[in-house]
């Protein structure tokens, strides 16, 4: 059982790969503690946005998520 972790743009730096597997856990907030600190800090940020198998999600409406769920972790978007 796994869920896949996608990281986008300056993510995919803090994460030092575009995707990663991980162990199936039920909440985000184990998904996070799963990983390293300063990767989970990056990825809880007030401005990032969670998409879950392609759909954005808030933090009042987080899903319980299921095995093979994609999460994709998006920065803030910026520019003109």
């Amino acid at each position: 059982m796994s869920l896949k972790l996608v990281f986008l743009g300056r993510l995919e730096d803090a994460a030092g790969v575009a995707e990663r597997e991980v162990p199936f856990a039920p909440a985000l907030s184990d998904v996070l503690a799963g990983l390293e600190p300063e990767l989970s800090e990056a990825l809880s940020g007030a401005r990032i946005k969670l998409a879950v198998n392609g759909k954005l999600v808030s933090g009042h409406d987080m899903p319980v998520l299921a095995d093979g769920d994609e999460l994709a972790f998006l920065p803030p978007v910026s520019g003109g």
